[in-house]
């Protein structure tokens, strides 16, 4: 990561037009999402790593989103935080460096992942009577484990791009974390190049997934209708939806934002922090609840260990009488 930078340090900026006055509003809501996120996301791992009963290919898939999308937020939302309550927003260049790998790495991993349920729920729709000879959970765990080793090659491309760029002037990052897009604007080179390479490998990651996924609920959705009665009909497409509608947000903007700054289409900058914020924390808070809180398995593992934490407190209260 050598380079001829004059640059030592990165400064965050967040909304870059939020007016002073709304700094303590805007920290609180990604307090709140932070605390939401480490508890339903934590909630999960946990559940599933103790639960022998939840060890299925798909909760394996579901842990490894949880685990990705709690890795994402405490990397970026409590340095985010800290620049609005205690103006602590400098990092120096390779912790913005290090900050801009995880971002790429993780999203990527988001990516792989959400694809691989999408794969997984059409073998169980679609192939009932196969699923258990074809979705193994050795299977799910070198799948999965597959995406996390290619993340993390992408993203050290990614990284290495912007490392190796010179910086010699302005370091306000304009955004909530480093990324690439907000990091090499910076750069006091041309790099249009740069931002061709980093475009391909992010329509890659995002346009590869989103086309099986799309294709997998399509398949999902008309072998639902053709088979079952009007009433599970309902509870399966409503199901669907919400996956649907979760995965377009966390895909669609992505794609929005990352073609509009390749076309040169140019928009407002506190805009652009809206969007990355809302399809990068809003699904890391949806996930756990659409995919896997409401799941029988899961709600009756939640309901049986307050039942137990209850029990307790109840003995406990009748030997201190």
């Amino acid at each position: 990561m050598a380079n001829q930078s004059d640059v030592f340090e990165f400064v965050l900026i967040g909304f870059p037009g939020l007016p002073r006055n709304f700094h303590s509003l805007v920290s609180a809501a990604m307090f709140l999402i932070y605390n939401i996120s480490l508890f339903a996301n934590g909630t999960v791992i946990i559940l599933i790593i103790l639960k022998e009963q939840l060890h299925q290919s798909m909760y394996v898939i579901i842990a490894n989103l949880a685990l990705s999308d709690l890795l994402f937020d405490t990397i970026t939302l409590p340095k985010i935080i800290a620049t609005y309550w205690f103006g602590a927003g400098s990092m120096s260049f390779y912790s913005c460096i290090f900050q801009l790998y995880c971002v790429h790495f993780l999203g990527t991993v988001d990516s792989f992942i959400i694809m691989l349920m999408a794969v997984d729920r059409y073998v169980a729709i679609c192939q009932p009577l196969r699923y258990s000879s074809i979705i193994s959970n050795k299977l799910v765990a070198i799948l999965c484990s597959f995406s996390w080793v290619f993340a993390a090659l992408i993203s050290s491309a990614v990284t290495a791009l912007a490392a190796q760029l010179p910086y010699c002037g302005p370091n306000k990052v304009k955004n909530c974390f480093c990324l690439n897009s907000a990091v090499t604007v910076l750069a006091c080179v041309d790099t249009t190049s740069v931002r061709r390479i980093a475009f391909t490998l992010a329509m890659f990651v995002l346009l590869l997934p989103l086309a099986f996924i799309i294709f997998s609920y399509i398949i999902i959705i008309k072998t639902i209708h053709s088979s079952a009665h009007s009433e599970n009909w309902q509870k399966a497409f409503y199901t669907c939806t919400t996956h649907l509608f979760v995965i377009g947000l966390y895909f669609v903007p992505r794609v929005f934002v990352y073609i509009s700054s390749q076309v040169r289409l140019i928009l407002n900058a506190d805009l652009n922090v809206l969007l990355l914020c809302l399809y990068t924390f809003v699904p890391h808070v949806a996930n756990p609840i659409i995919y896997c809180l409401r799941t029988k398995e899961i709600k009756s593992t939640l309901g049986n260990v307050f039942k137990r934490k209850i029990s307790l407190k109840i003995k406990d209260r009748h030997l201190t009488m």
